[in-house]
């Protein structure tokens, strides 16, 4: 017997994901949108304040278990910024949204600073509520170390990939393959620790 379980995306790359490595759990993952539930307010200060808003707003709407993950990219030179914000940093500083705003804001911030203080990464955190008042949901937490180049580099991915920096391949992450990237990626490995949490839950 297969358990439900509402993502709290609409995101189809991420259902994807999430199903292959969730299947093997006895879940199946379906889009919050299957059941008109409409994106919460992510008014969090942190990833995990974020992912269990997500989480809680899918399960009261469904009555279902809810799956949630917020992520980011962290960049030690900006004490940890753009973090929770990363999805919307340049529109922050009164700039267009988009992908290569947020980025080439990125780069001039860092404009002129040598590799070793380049360091950064992205974080995931995912959660899995069981019920809406679940009062132990499941916290899962994957991370990505690498750098910040000077320019962008690589078509594929998204966000913030062209300007990070893999130090396992030699490339940015916009270079890899698709199967690559899921294996190094925080998500991935925010996946993989969910997982093995889930052994021990009960519906």
């Amino acid at each position: 017997m297969t358990q439900t379980v509402i993502l709290a995306s609409g995101n189809p790359g991420k259902l994807n994901e999430m199903n292959q490595l969730l299947a093997t759990c006895g879940l199946t993952v379906k889009p919050q949108s299957d059941f008109d539930v409409t994106d919460a307010d992510e008014t969090g200060l942190t990833f995990i304040e974020n992912s269990i808003i997500k989480a809680r707003h899918a399960a009261s709407i469904t009555g279902l278990p809810a799956l949630a993950d917020d992520s980011g990219l962290e960049v030690d030179a900006l004490n940890g910024a753009p973090g929770i914000y990363s999805a919307r940093y340049a529109t922050q500083h009164d700039r267009p949204a988009g992908d290569v705003s947020n980025y080439e804001l990125l780069l001039e911030q860092l404009d002129g600073l040598p590799t070793e203080q380049r360091t950064a990464r992205f974080r995931c955190v995912v959660v899995l509520m069981r019920h809406a008042t679940d009062p132990a949901p499941l916290i899962a937490q994957g991370t990505w170390e690498g750098r910040i180049l000077t320019e962008p580099d690589g078509v594929g991915g998204f966000g913030y990939d062209p300007v990070f920096y893999s130090p396992e391949r030699g490339c940015a992450a916009a270079c890899l393959d698709k199967a690559t990237k899921n294996s190094l990626s925080h998500r991935g490995k925010a996946l993989a620790s969910l997982t093995s949490q889930l052994t021990d839950i009960h519906w």
